[in-house]
């Protein structure tokens, strides 16, 4: 692994610092391109709708079929902190909305064997 020094803008830096963010995550959030504290509103008011996602109309078409006819559903995982945190979210999430008993499903394959990203070996599993 190879630390690579970042520029950080000191206005922007203290502009950050101006709005409430701690010193030390100004200067990291400055050096990775962030100019403003509204970039770092997380909350609900600022995602997304979700008519603005492109095809979620038919994925959850796709979804509820699935559900109704109780076809087996996959969620292929990465093994780091967050692909596990998100197979966890998808498969309560699945659960919650309907999915039946048994049907859901998971998998971290191994990138070793498998490759990385969804990989034909992966949609054989």
């Amino acid at each position: 692994m190879k630390i690579i020094a970042r520029d950080v803008p000191p206005r922007t830096a203290w502009s950050l610092e101006q709005a409430g963010v701690h010193p030390l995550l100004a200067r990291l959030f400055a050096a990775r391109g962030v100019r403003s504290a509204e970039e770092l509103d997380d909350s609900l008011a600022r995602l997304l709708p979700p008519s603005t996602l492109k095809n979620a109309d038919a994925a959850a078409r796709l979804l509820a079929d699935a559900f109704e006819q109780r076809q087996r559903i996959c969620i292929v995982a990465d093994y780091d902190c967050d692909g596990a945190t998100a197979c966890a979210v998808a498969l309560r999430g699945l659960a919650l909305l309907g999915a039946a008993p048994g049907t859901l499903h998971h998998i971290v394959p191994d990138r070793a064997v498998h490759g990385y990203g969804l990989t034909p070996t992966i949609v054989d599993l």
